[in-house]
C-alpha cells in the first residue's frame, strides 16, 4: 500500500468544508454548553431542593451515558415524541446538552471553592445575589474553572466525531467518505489524526495562554 497525498489534495475543498462544520459545531456547542451549564449550576445552588433534585438527576443521567447513545436517542427517538431534527441541529443540540452536564459540575465546584466569608462580606455590603455572583463569585471562580473547562473543550472536539453516525457533514464524515470513494483508507485515517491533533493542540495552547493571562491579571489586581 502506497501513501498517495494527491487523494488529499484532490479533495481539499471538501476537507476544508468538513473542518469548518466541525469547528462551527464544536464552538457553538461549547458556548451553549457553558451558558446552560452555568445556569444549571446556579439554579442548583440557589434554587432550593425541589430544583436541585431533578436537575441533579438529569446531569447524572447525561454524565452516566455515552454520547453515542444520547445522539441515537435524540435523532432516532425524537420523531416518536414529535421532535424531528435535521442532522446539524440535532448534532448541535446533543453536543450542547452533553457539554452542559459537565460544565454545570465544573461551575458547581467553582462555586464551592469560593470561601463563604467572601459571600457574607458581599451580603453585609448590601449586594444583591446577582451582584454577588457577578462581582465576587465569577471573578474568583474564573481561574479555578478554566483548566477543567479547557480539558472539557478538548474532549468535546473529539466527541464531535460521533456526529458522523447521524450523517452530519463534519470532518470525520467527509474524510471517511473520501477514503471509501477513493479506496484510500490509510490517507483518510492519517489526515483525520493530523487535523484533530492540530486543532486540539491549538485549543490547549490557547487555554494555557488564557490561564497565564488570567493569573497575571489576578496577581496584579490583588
Amino acid at each position: 500500500m502506497i501513501f498517495d497525498p494527491n487523494v488529499i489534495l484532490n479533495h481539499l475543498p471538501e476537507i476544508i468544508s468538513g473542518t469548518g462544520v466541525t469547528l462551527a459545531l464544536w464552538i457553538a456547542g461549547m458556548v451553549l454548553g457553558i451558558l446552560i451549564g452555568f445556569v444549571v449550576a446556579t439554579l442548583r445552588r440557589y434554587g432550593g431542593r425541589l430544583i436541585d433534585l431533578p436537575l441533579g438527576l438529569a446531569v447524572e443521567v447525561l454524565r452516566g451515558t455515552p454520547f453515542l447513545i444520547q445522539i441515537f436517542l435524540v435523532y432516532y427517538g425524537g420523531p416518536f415524541i414529535g421532535i424531528s431534527l435535521d442532522p446539524i441541529p440535532c448534532g448541535l443540540f446533543g453536543l450542547s446538552i452533553y457539554a452542559a452536564a459537565y460544565y454545570s459540575e465544573i461551575f458547581r465546584a467553582g462555586y464551592a471553592s469560593v470561601p463563604h466569608g467572601h459571600v457574607e462580606a458581599g451580603e453585609c455590603l448590601g449586594l444583591t445575589r446577582f451582584q454577588i455572583i457577578r462581582r465576587i463569585l465569577l471573578p474568583e471562580m474564573a481561574l479555578i474553572v478554566l483548566p477543567p473547562s479547557v480539558n472539557l473543550a478538548v474532549i468535546l472536539l473529539k466527541e464531535s466525531a460521533v456526529l458522523s453516525i447521524i450523517t452530519v457533514p463534519e470532518l470525520t464524515t467527509t474524510v471517511s467518505a473520501i477514503g471509501s470513494q477513493e479506496y484510500a483508507f490509510l490517507e483518510a485515517i492519517f489526515l483525520l489524526a493530523i487535523i484533530y491533533w492540530v486543532i486540539v493542540e491549538a485549543a490547549a495552547r490557547l487555554g494555557r495562554l488564557a490561564e497565564a493571562r488570567l493569573s497575571t491579571f489576578r496577581f496584579a489586581a490583588s
